[in-house]
């Protein structure tokens, strides 16, 4: 007999069997590798050499002295290392998905002087460099090899872009916004980057140092203008549809000069009205030092849809104080279920028909 657990489980048809298959093969498609074996000593001279090429958006992210030492110790102590990344480019050279960091390291210690610090597994090690070591060690560390998975040429930018998240196994990682302004330099993104800021941006959304350095204001620009276009073809993963977004948009910017102005007006029409009908901005309470997404996105994009349809609201803002605190709000404002569709859609319509006066 079933338990009730387990009648509550929904039934899988035929048809959506088919259709979960014809999903993954098309995903599959997107991935062809074939492996590679290089030895550290070729690993750090294809380094130096400009045979390894890495990317914009990891170039800023370079490992700590002690981190460094750290894995330089692994590597004399035979630990395993893990799979180095690859993207084929058309010229043949490698760009780096996953591993810039290790390459970089290796080719400092064996070809630039890199001197170790403090070692906790092999202290007699400390400080030393690479010709400091035995030469009998040095060749074992030159001969030593490590695995690569190497993308073939026909992968696009979004397949090389799901891989850096799904793989990246360094201790600082490129987050989604980083991955995105360096994958995606162009006209769009440049202007991302000059309204994310902002003092006016910053003043209404603040966060804090660690969520500015991980590019968390540009985040939320894109969200603005990429919701703010319409959803379809969203499927409840905000990463794969912003990325083609700021894809295409960077190419109709650059087909039209004008486009610029415009999309900067409407952020910075949607920031005074926030200003002005917002006791708090995007904050939660009065001297909030966060902005929550799921507000942020609320807020601005309701009050962006509500200005559209009610351009007198620009100069006689409605009040939000009776609303504003409701429980319903802070619920279609929380976390859970955050980036699905329906809720989404349903944070924006909310703030739009309260700032429109329709329950």
């Amino acid at each position: 007999m079933r338990s009730s657990k387990q009648k509550s489980e929904p039934d899988i048809s035929k048809e959506q069997v088919a259709a979960a298959e014809a999903e993954i093969l098309e995903q599959s498609k997107r991935i062809d590798f074939y492996l590679t074996e290089y030895s550290i000593e070729i690993l750090a001279q294809k380094m130096r050499d400009g045979e390894y090429v890495v990317p914009n958006y990891q170039r800023e992210y370079t490992w700590e002295a002690d981190r460094k030492s750290r894995f330089i110790e692994s590597v004399l102590m035979g630990l395993p290392i893990p799979f180095l990344f690859f993207w084929e480019m058309p010229d043949g050279r490698l760009e780096v998905v996953d591993g810039s960091q290790r390459l970089r390291t290796l080719a400092e210690f064996v070809l630039e002087g890199l001197r170790l610090g403090d070692l906790e597994s092999l202290p007699a090690v400390s400080q030393f460099k690479f010709e400091d070591l035995p030469e009998s060690r040095q060749r074992k560390i030159k001969n030593r090899s490590i695995r690569g998975i190497v993308l073939n040429e026909l992968a696009d930018e979004q397949a090389r872009f799901d891989m850096f998240e799904r793989i990246n196994t360094g201790s600082k990682v490129a987050n989604k916004a980083e991955v995105r302004r360096g994958a995606l330099a162009g006209p769009f993104m440049k202007l991302v980057i000059e309204l994310a800021s902002l003092q006016e941006f910053a003043a209404l959304a603040p966060m804090s140092a660690k969520l500015k350095a991980e590019r968390e204001n540009e985040e939320l620009v894109v969200r603005f203008f990429a919701y703010g276009d319409g959803l379809e073809g969203y499927k409840d993963r905000p990463s794969e549809f912003l990325f083609k977004y700021a894809k295409k948009m960077n190419a109709a910017f650059a087909a039209d000069d004008g486009l610029a102005d415009i999309y900067r007006q409407r952020f910075i029409e949607m920031l005074k009205f926030v200003k002005a009908t917002f006791p708090f901005g995007f904050r939660r309470i009065e001297k909030g030092t966060a902005t929550p997404r799921a507000r942020f996105e609320a807020i601005a994009l309701g009050s962006h849809l509500a200005i559209n349809a009610a351009p007198n609201l620009r100069t006689n803002p409605p009040d939000t104080s009776g609303w504003l605190g409701e429980k319903e709000f802070s619920d279609i404002t929380g976390g859970d279920g955050a980036n699905a569709k329906g809720r989404l859609e349903r944070r924006m319509t909310f703030v739009r028909d309260r700032l429109l006066g329709v329950e």
